[in-house]
This record gives C-alpha cells, sequence and structure tokens, in this order.
C-alpha cells in the first residue's frame, strides 16, 4: 500500500495519521535523486573529474600553479565533504567549470545527490514550468532546485538580469542561506556586480569561501601568455638591485643608510612578494622607480608574472579601451590590472585627479587590498595629499610596508660623483 498508520498514543500530535512506509520512503527519495539527476546539465561535463583535471596547468608561472593546485585541492576536499557554500571566481576557461562538474561527477558516483546546472538554463527551465502542459510544476520545480542536498550554478552572471531573475535568484541564495545548504557557484563577474541581495550572501565568511583562480584559458598555451602589452618593464630592464647607487659617497650617513634599508626592503619583498609595499619621497629621481623595476625584473627572471604600469599611462589604456574598436575591451582590461598577480603602480600622484580617475584606482585599490593581492606602488606625493580612501590601504601596517626614501633626487642639488661599477662600490 506505501502508507501505514502508527501505533502512537492518543495525545500523539502523530496519532491517526498515515505517514509512508519506509519502502515508499526509499522509492521517493530514489525517484527525487533521478528527477535531480535528469535536471542536471552535466552532459559532456560527466568526463569532467578531477582525474582528468590538470593541477599544474601548462605553461603557467609558478605564481599561478601553486593558486591553481590550491583551487584543486579545494575542491577535491570539498567533493569529499560538501558543507558551506564555495565560490569559484575567475576569466573565461581558467578551469572553474571543470572543477564544480567535477564535485557533481563525484558526488553522483558515489551515490550521493548534486544538482549542476547553468544558470541561465536554471531560469529557463522555471519560465517553461509556468506553461500548463509542463511535465513539471513550477512549485514542484522550483523546490527541487531550492532545496537540492548539493546545488552547484555554474555561469552566475550570464543571465538576463530581469527583476523576476534576480527575485528567483535571490529566493533560492536566500532560502539555501538560511538552511546552510551546501552551495558551489561559478562566475566571470567580479563580485562587486553581483546584485547586493545575492552577494552579501556569497561574501559571508562565516559559511562561504571564496576562490579566486588567476590561471589564464586553459585554450591558450605557451609560456610568456601571462604578459601584458600594458606592461613597460622593458623601458626598465637595466634597473636591477645590483646597479641600485647607493650613493655612499655623496649623501650624508642618514641618507645613505636609509637609501641601503630601502634596497634591503625591495629585496626581501622581491623574495616573497607578499602585502604591499610603497615607496614614498620628496621629489623625484631619488631610486623609487629603480627599486620598483628591480623587484618586477627579479621576479620576472623566476618565470612568474608581473604587471609593471606608470599610473597615469595606465589610466590612458582604460580610457582608450571605451573605444568600440580598442582591440582589448574595457571590462577585460580593467580586470587584467585588478587580478595581476603582481601588480607595480609607478608615479602614483603624477595623474590628472578627475573624479573618474579617484573612482577608478579606489576601485583598483579595494579589490587588490581585499584579495590580499602582492603589490608594490611609488609616489612622489606626500601622503597627506593622497585620497583618503587610498591612502587608508597605504597605511594600514597589516598589510602594507609604507616606505619613506629620504634621499633626494640624484639630479638635484648634490654633487653626483663619478659612476663606478658595483664591484668597486663595495671595495
Amino acid at each position: 500500500m506505501g502508507f501505514v498508520i502508527p501505533n502512537l498514543e492518543p495525545d500523539d500530535p502523530g496519532f491517526g495519521r498515515a505517514i509512508v512506509c519506509g519502502c515508499r520512503q526509499a522509492e521517493l527519495e530514489t525517484k527525487r535523486l533521478d528527477n535531480l539527476t535528469r535536471l542536471s546539465q552535466l552532459g559532456a561535463l560527466r568526463s569532467c573529474t578531477f582525474d582528468t583535471f590538470l593541477p599544474d596547468g601548462h605553461g603557467l608561472t609558478p605564481t599561478m600553479q601553486r593558486n591553481l593546485r590550491m583551487a584543486y585541492d579545494t575542491t577535491r576536499q570539498y567533493a569529499r565533504d560538501p558543507e558551506g557554500w564555495l565560490v569559484l571566481k575567475g576569466g573565461y576557461g581558467c578551469g572553474k567549470t571543470h572543477l564544480a562538474a567535477a564535485i557533481a561527477n563525484w558526488q553522483l558516483d558515489n551515490g550521493r545527490p548534486a544538482l549542476f546546472i547553468n544558470t541561465p538554463d536554471l531560469l529557463d527551465h522555471l519560465r517553461a514550468a509556468y506553461s500548463p502542459n509542463a511535465p513539471t510544476s513550477y512549485d514542484e520545480r522550483f523546490e527541487q532546485v531550492r532545496t537540492a542536498p548539493l546545488l552547484i550554478l555554474d555561469d552566475l552572471g550570464t543571465q538576463s538580469n530581469t527583476e523576476w531573475a534576480q527575485e528567483k535568484l535571490y529566493q533560492i541564495f536566500n532560502f539555501r542561506y538560511n538552511a546552510r545548504l551546501p552551495t558551489v557557484i561559478t562566475t566571470n563577474e567580479e563580485l562587486e556586480t553581483v546584485e547586493i541581495r545575492i552577494r552579501s550572501r556569497m561574501v559571508d565568511p562565516s559559511l562561504v569561501r571564496v576562490l579566486h583562480i588567476s590561471a589564464p584559458d586553459f585554450r591558450r598555451t605557451g609560456v610568456g601568455q601571462d604578459q601584458s602589452d600594458l606592461s613597460s618593464l622593458e623601458l626598465h630592464s637595466h634597473k636591477r638591485f645590483e646597479t641600485f647607487d647607493l650613493r655612499e659617497r655623496e649623501l650624508p650617513r642618514g641618507q645613505s643608510d636609509n637609501l641601503r634599508r630601502a634596497l634591503e626592503t625591495a629585496q626581501e619583498f622581491a623574495a616573497n612578494p607578499a602585502g604591499w609595499l610603497v615607496f614614498n619621497s620628496i621629489g623625484y629621481g631619488n631610486g623609487k622607480t629603480h627599486l620598483a623595476a628591480a623587484i618586477a625584473n627579479e621576479i620576472t627572471n623566476r618565470g612568474e608574472a608581473v604587471l609593471f604600469v606608470v599610473v597615469p599611462d595606465l589610466l590612458d589604456h582604460l580610457r582608450a579601451a571605451f573605444n568600440p574598436a580598442a582591440g582589448v575591451p574595457y571590462d577585460k582590461r580593467f580586470k587584467e590590472v585588478k587580478t595581476a598577480p603582481l601588480l607595480i603602480l609607478d608615479d602614483l600622484g603624477t595623474e590628472s585627479a578627475t573624479p573618474w580617475v579617484r573612482e577608478k584606482l579606489y576601485q583598483l585599490f579595494n579589490y587588490r587590498y581585499n584579495a590580499q593581492l602582492p603589490t608594490v606602488i611609488t609616489t612622489a606625493t606626500p601622503i597627506d595629499e593622497i585620497d583618503d580612501r587610498l591612502k587608508s590601504r597605504m597605511l594600514d601596517g597589516r598589510m602594507c610596508t609604507f616606505f619613506l626614501i629620504e634621499a633626494p633626487s640624484y639630479q638635484g642639488g648634490l654633487k653626483p660623483r663619478a659612476r663606478r661599477s658595483s664591484s668597486s662600490r663595495r671595495s
């Protein structure tokens, strides 16, 4: 029959009520899992497993390899014990959909339920369920999605953001957030652009882990694929640590010692790029750019990616990207800068401080600050004259080393000594 009436005391709330028997309950659960599997859109993605993923990529810099390996290890562990939410964020072809599908496939191969679905297709399924001829009613379809034991939403942000779509997604996110149901989300979007009600749930550190995958498109191969036409580092190829002049016979002892500490600070950062490093000075030509370029050249020689760019030039590149004929669209160009594994911004403060410029620099600083991406900044502008929003991040001692170079300009007041070889300077 499928139903039984349990033998309960008359004062029990369930007295006299029929319930589904154990065999029928198992049958209903099997049917529910089958429905989830059919709704899932794995298809060709059934071949996307952890065994078929390349955790070290190909042609990647060591920094990108470490990042990709970390994403692989994290998603593999999540597949074994899915708790909380996991957001996989990165550019097209970086591997996030493969890893998300690998989680779903691992679950299904081990007899566990998982619903993997592309976000625009999910919304199409819900719209189709309104039809009187739909095999599954809207309410039933919506319930399947929001209560799935593990929901994997691929390509969030590629949907058409109508009010209806935003409302449905919010309802799904809000239900699963409150119920603490395991959820995986992949997106190409910056989290700042996600609808605020959804974003607030996606960035809650008590439930959610956000993984930014920095690897480029797997379909592109070859060393040097991460080099940018924005970079002007080739103009500074001669600026290395061994060619940095400490000016020991030219400067007073205090200024020379300060310059030596600046060199040591730059060398330490190059050995282990972490956090932010700001070189500030009063005036120009006192070694800031040399040290920043030396850091970039040292790291580039190790095969790791660096984006070295002068701030006014960067802003010109961003403006040019608004042109429909631009080779690289604005969104892609700005994202390239924001997500660079190591960004070196030379000559901050020499740009024209229009409201648009201030906003772009704040967005750039805020993104890298929150993502804790290694960043080097040089500026001759007194720190008190820098935009307060930028200054607050540059002076955060938990993340940023702020170094004031006290030496005057190489071309300034003091008579420069004759150039010597680096070996003779040390003798």
